[in-house]
Parts: C-alpha cells; sequence; structure tokens
C-alpha cells in the first residue's frame, strides 16, 4: 500500500507552500487523488520524484544560507537493499541525506519510497526514525 499525505503535508515535506502544491496537482505535476467526500490526498511516491527533482544536489564547495536542524523531516526517495544492509535517501527540503542502516532495520521502520521519515543528526552518523 502505498503512503498518502494531505497538501499541507505535502507541501510541509517539500518545502513550498500548500498553494504551489495545488497548482502542481492542478498542472498534473503532481497525482492526487479525492476519496468521497474527503480532502485530496497526495501519492506518496509521486511527491518522492518531485521531491528528488526539485533539489538536485549542489555543485561541490558551495554551502546554502540556512542551517539544518538536528532532526530532518522529509519523505524517502529511494531504498536500495541488499542481504544484509540498506541505504536509505530521504529529501528533507532543499537536503538529500542518505543512511546506511541493516535491511533488518529498514524492514521493521517499512522504509520504501514515499515513506515519511526523520533524519535525526549526530556527528558523521544519520539515524532515521519513523514520526
Amino acid at each position: 500500500m502505498t503512503a498518502t499525505y494531505r497538501i499541507a503535508e505535502a507541501a510541509e515535506l517539500l518545502g513550498v507552500s500548500d498553494d504551489t502544491v495545488r497548482r502542481w496537482i492542478d498542472s498534473d505535476r503532481l497525482t492526487a487523488h479525492r476519496g468521497g467526500s474527503g480532502p485530496a490526498q497526495v501519492d506518496g511516491t509521486d511527491l518522492a520524484r518531485v521531491a528528488a527533482a526539485l533539489h538536485e544536489a549542489p555543485e561541490p564547495g558551495l554551502t546554502r544560507s540556512s542551517s539544518a536542524r538536528n532532526r530532518l523531516t522529509g519523505i524517502v526517495t529511494r531504498v536500495v537493499r541488499d542481504t544484509v544492509m540498506a541505504q536509505v535517501e530521504i529529501q528533507c527540503g532543499p537536503y538529500r541525506m542518505v543512511s546506511l542502516m541493516s535491511r533488518e532495520a529498514a524492514d521493521e521502520l517499512g522504509l520504501e519510497t514515499g515513506v515519511r521519515a526523520v533524519a535525526t543528526v549526530k556527528a558523521t552518523q544519520v539515524s532515521v526514525d519513523v514520526p
């Protein structure tokens, strides 16, 4: 089952306004579905695709004018598993975070493309939590 997000949640994960997400839905840049009379739900896999395309990696050596916090909420854009380890990529606004963890941990957290996750940064280690 693919994760879905309300428009406000999608906007927060992408670092844009709710209105921007609505315009992207109207222009078919993002896919959203309405379940009866409920609010529109943005498809998590499609949201991950847009998140990854939105914030291409900066040139090496360039810095941004903002400071990252220790806990960065984002959306999983890629998970690569082998028999023992998993590489998890999370787009947290303009920041692409990559974490290496055991496959067992990634499986237990249910980490898949489109799932919301929190990257917790401590020194050179990135831990991943599910909110």
